[in-house]
């Protein structure tokens, strides 16, 4: 049997383990939109949430860079009509650049972790490595090295020591939670300040 914790359970459970994630509000309604307002400011990312909505980008779930209330209440409107839906989730915009960081288990292997350049197109472009767990800061290193992203970010001054710690922190999160079978975070956000997820799916031997 497998358990596949919602984003919401999922970011919960990395900010638990030393993540960061961005400032995050539910609305299950436009006046519960509309409170957020005055806790997180624009622009927001908006997302269509259920327990059976899986790959949200991949149905039109992901709205970014909603600028104000009637945007946010048009996105509302447009997310609701996804089937499955349940609830938005809204977070701040974070600025940066997108990485994919996970596990996947393998049958060779066991859990092994892997690093790319993230965001909707990972399929298509593939510019993704691999390591067998667990990995030193120095692999680590080297993981981030063998990917062409690599490359990009250091021509856009990404502070690469944020992803190395947090690869080394996916690996230990595997040795303390061995019941994990897949972890995907697409994407973490990185700049020269800080690395938050801003999206997150795990699922769990149960």
């Amino acid at each position: 049997m497998q358990k596949i914790l919602t984003e919401k359970e999922a970011e919960a459970f990395l900010l638990k383990n030393g993540f960061k994630t961005p400032k995050t509000e539910i609305a299950k309604n436009l006046d519960e939109l509309k409170s957020i307002e005055k806790k997180i400011i624009f622009p927001w990312a908006m997302k269509a949430a259920g327990s059976k909505i899986v790959h949200k980008a991949k149905i039109g779930g992901v709205i970014l860079n909603v600028k104000n209330q009637i945007e946010s209440q048009e996105s509302f409107d447009k997310l609701s009509k996804i089937q499955g839906f349940e609830e938005v989730i809204v977070q701040e915009m974070i600025i940066g650049e997108e990485a994919i960081i996970g596990l996947k288990k393998t049958p060779e292997f066991g859990l092994v972790i892997m690093f790319g350049k993230g965001g909707s197109r990972v399929e298509q472009e593939k510019d993704i490595a691999f390591r067998v767990l667990p990995i030193t800061g120095a692999e680590a290193n080297s993981l981030i090295k063998e990917v062409k992203f690599y490359s990009y970010l250091t021509e856009k001054n990404i502070n690469i020591s944020l992803i190395k710690d947090s690869l080394v922190k996916i690996s230990n999160l595997a040795k303390k939670y061995p019941h994990i079978t897949e972890l995907d975070i697409n994407p973490l956000m990185i700049n020269d300040k800080q690395a938050i997820i801003a999206d997150a799916r795990i699922s769990f031997e149960e």
